[in-house]
């Protein structure tokens, strides 16, 4: 999904002499014709691949931490030695052989990666949802050498998609049909991951440790996942069924099709959903009006000063704003708010935010509050059924509240850690979450969660586009958004994953 990296840096093949590679502090260079890092960490050094997996973006330009180094786009990141990437990588980078000639350091061949050792495991996996936690989840096991049935049950009539592109460039007209696939349909069959992607879980018997399905069928499991994500939330206003909200791919294909024929389009929501599909619609030359009831766009989860920085940036760019309005109605071709003020339009979007898909659950008997309760490791209140992603309220590790996050890269690590535990693994799940959204050519990066904060701190300037913004509570840093500081996002995520409060304070202050 990213162009290759242009060859820059010095030829690792001829060599470098061993006081250029400063400890911690990737080196880009290159041989035989591929963009390599060579990284000295803990007195090891490991060459691997510059490029990030995900998008493409630079490693390079990112941190090492431990035995990994990690993107400074969407926080990916790659062990040093095995090149195994942890989502939301996709797939493994490359190794290299390093070698030493006296003070000089030298990249040879690739090392090809070793298959993984046969995993003993459930008897079965059967995993409920194909989004990012179930995706991650399925494939993470086969990684592990995981090699009895795994089933994964979708609804959505294709196979797993990059859900946060739905809204961003694909909707905007700027990225391919072939990007939004995570994988083709030969992955999942030359794997033996059997996708259902027309069947729904109507039911769960977890005595019998089985699943019913829609058409009729049962199956048993050794282990399940519950990955049912959530459902848009549509307002009890009339005509609001004639509104097109955004979940699927086939949702992401109804806006772009019905804005082809448009000129006029309101967005009821200023969520990130409801703000990217208006940047998107106006990349397709639609006039874009947004309606709220918040007086700041994002100010719940941002505050007032980053909403009023993304509302001037969408104003720049031609959206209009109608803050502190509710919808009253929906018509064939308009929009009539709380205020008797009416909207024309010809393609109405509702993004008032989501719910977390709990019926199986609840109908399973598990253990729920506003989401399905698990433990350190995401295993539910019954035995081998473990939940992952938007529905999964869990541990948070820093506060020790249990917290429930609806984020594309925090379900897709859910699913990977749950796939681990399946096979044994008691460690805790710890990531610190994280999350991305675009705004025209503006990111907003931000790691860590702030339920709620009672101060605000802003490092650098707003305005100017290059900030990190840390949302406090009882004094101590609970989130930080940033605004083209990648890299200092990444260290405090890193601090905050070791517990290192004095860490994220010292960046604060740089």
């Amino acid at each position: 999904m990213g162009a290759p990296q242009e060859l820059k840096g010095p030829d690792l093949a001829a060599g470098i002499d061993g006081s250029e590679l400063r400890d911690g502090e990737p080196l880009l260079g290159h041989a035989a014709g591929e963009p390599i890092v060579l990284v000295r960490s803990a007195g090891e050094v490991c060459a691997v691949g510059a490029v990030c997996t995900h998008y493409g973006g630079p490693l390079s330009e990112g941190i090492v931490e431990g035995n990994t180094i990690r993107c400074p786009w969407h926080h990916a990141r790659y062990d040093l030695r095995t090149g195994a990437a942890a989502r939301p990588g996709r797939d493994a980078i490359a190794c290299y052989r390093v070698e030493r000639q006296g003070a000089r350091i030298r990249v040879g061949e690739r090392i090809e990666s070793p298959r993984p050792a046969p995993a003993a495991g459930p008897q079965s996996v059967v995993i409920v949802g194909a989004g990012a936690a179930g995706n991650a989840c399925a494939e993470e096991l086969r990684r592990q050498g995981y090699a009895n049935a795994i089933t994964m049950i979708g609804s959505e009539g294709t196979v797993p998609v990059d859900r946060p592109n739905l809204s961003k460039d694909y909707l905007a007209g700027t990225a391919p049909e072939d990007w939004i696939p995570l994988r083709g349909r030969d992955f999942y069959s030359e794997r033996k991951i059997d996708l259902l992607e027309q069947a729904e879980v109507t039911s769960v018997d977890a005595g019998r440790r089985e699943v019913r399905l829609s058409t009729g069928e049962s199956l048993r499991f050794g282990a399940l996942l519950l990955a049912t994500g959530a459902e848009p939330i549509r307002l009890g206003i009339p005509g609001a069924d004639r509104a097109l909200t955004l979940r699927s791919f086939a949702d992401s294909k109804a806006i772009a099709a019905r804005a082809s024929s448009g000129r006029r389009a309101v967005v009821i929501g200023a969520s990130f959903i409801g703000l990217e599909v208006a940047a998107s619609l106006r990349a397709r030359k639609l006039e874009v009006s947004v309606v709220a009831p918040e007086s700041s766009p994002l100010e719940r989860v941002l505050g007032r000063e980053v909403g009023e920085f993304v509302r001037a940036l969408h104003e720049e760019h031609g959206v209009r704003f109608h803050l502190g309005r509710k919808p009253a109605r929906i018509d064939p071709a308009a929009v009539a708010l709380d205020d008797g003020s009416v909207l024309p339009a010809d393609l109405v979007v509702m993004g008032v935010g989501v719910r977390p898909r709990l019926r199986i659950a609840e109908q399973a008997g598990l253990k729920l509050d506003s989401g399905i309760l698990v433990d350190a490791t995401l295993r539910t209140s019954a035995a081998d059924i473990w939940a992952a992603g938007d529905i999964a309220r869990f541990p948070d590790p820093r506060s020790g509240r249990s917290i429930r996050i609806e984020h594309w890269v925090v379900a897709e690590r859910q699913g990977q850690h749950a796939a681990k535990a399946m096979l044994g693994t008691r460690e805790p799940y710890r990531s610190v979450p994280f999350f991305w959204s675009q705004h025209y050519d503006v990111p907003i990066n931000y790691v860590g969660h702030a339920e709620g904060w009672d101060s605000l701190q802003v490092v650098g300037s707003i305005a100017s586009r290059s900030c990190l913004v840390a949302y406090r509570q009882a004094g101590r840093v609970q989130a930080v958004a940033s605004v083209y500081r990648d890299r200092e996002s990444l260290l405090i995520e890193a601090a905050m994953e070791r517990g290192d409060d004095a860490a994220v304070e010292a960046l604060l202050r740089a």
